[in-house]
């Protein structure tokens, strides 16, 4: 089964006063890739099931957490870049803000007096006092999922912050670094307002044997002399179970035979399993096939250079 891990909370989290960017020890101008990065390489160090009954690390967790739940989101990060840690009230409406602004410096300017604002403005609005309905955080969690179990889908537990354990479904198909979005299962609204999203992001674990890239699927598989001279049918494992595959007679070591439609499913698309040859030389001594290959000398020569690559 896919390890369990604990959804993070909202951004709204009173324990992050600091800059977000120094919690995750990143610049203001990281990309989206590192600020991931950075977060994921911290909160490996200081999750709870880390350091269990350590208060600080959990209370650094939590940071981490509250900061990436901004940054990794582009509008909170540009409203956060925008106005500072005023943007992360609940309820804090970036527009009505920009507006504020505007009318309050045109005002310092001159440009018209107090009684001729654009709207009635109640700075509750901007700054988590909102007195209609507010939609609760959205949480973010992460899973690791074996190959198999992310091209076939599972059922999971998460244990999620004030709701206990809540089991969710990851469809077939997911990749790494898919962003899997539950409506209504994040956090709870404010004064009737709807829950926010549950957003899991996926990671996969390396296979011995097999890798993905989009849709389809990479696999090595050694192959004997006999094999790639002459030509074979052999069977092949793959995840929807064995299937035939066809080598050709004169097959040269890295050979790539596709095979259609065993790759990876999404929706209605299917990916490829594309079957590289490893062509294996004997381990071990023997004279008859020794004697047989010289004696076959002549017929090894080819009609290009062996390695016209090779310039010295």
């Amino acid at each position: 089964m896919a390890r369990k891990h604990r959804a993070k909370g909202g951004y709204a989290h009173p324990g992050v006063a600091e800059n977000l960017y120094d919690i995750l020890g990143v610049k203001k101008d990281a990309s989206d890739d590192a600020i991931r990065r950075a977060y994921r390489k911290l909160a490996r160090r200081h999750h709870p099931d880390v350091n269990p009954g350590d208060a600080a690390a959990e209370e650094a967790f939590k940071k981490m957490a509250a900061a990436y739940d901004v940054l990794s989101d582009p509008k909170k990060r540009a409203a956060y870049d925008e106005f500072g840690e005023s943007s992360l009230a609940g309820g804090f409406d970036p527009e009505r803000a920009r507006a504020y602004t505007s009318w309050k410096q045109a005002r310092s300017d001159g440009a018209r007096p107090f009684s001729e604002a654009p709207y009635e403005f109640d700075l509750g609005d901007l700054f988590g006092r909102a007195r209609g309905p507010m939609r609760g955080a959205d949480l973010r969690a992460e899973v690791e999922l074996e190959l198999r179990q992310a091209i076939d889908g599972l059922e999971l537990g998460l244990e999620i912050p004030g709701q206990g354990q809540l089991r969710v479904r990851i469809p077939p198909g997911a990749d790494e670094g898919s962003t899997i979005r539950l409506k209504g299962k994040g956090g709870p609204g404010a004064r009737g307002g709807p829950a926010g999203d549950l957003l899991i992001e996926t990671h996969l674990r390396l296979h011995p044997h097999v890798r993905r890239q989009g849709l389809d699927l990479h696999m090595k598989l050694p192959a004997s002399l006999d094999e790639a001279y002459n030509g074979a049918s052999i069977e092949i494992p793959t995840f929807d179970g064995g299937v035939k595959l066809r080598i050709p007679p004169l097959s040269q070591n890295g050979t790539r035979l596709r095979l259609r439609s065993r790759g990876v499913k999404r929706d209605d698309q299917r990916g490829d399993l594309l079957v590289e040859l490893d062509v294996r030389i004997p381990d071990r001594k023997d004279d008859a096939l020794a004697a047989a290959l010289r004696a076959g000398a002549d017929a090894t020569a080819y009609s290009t250079p062996l390695r016209p690559e090779i310039v010295l």
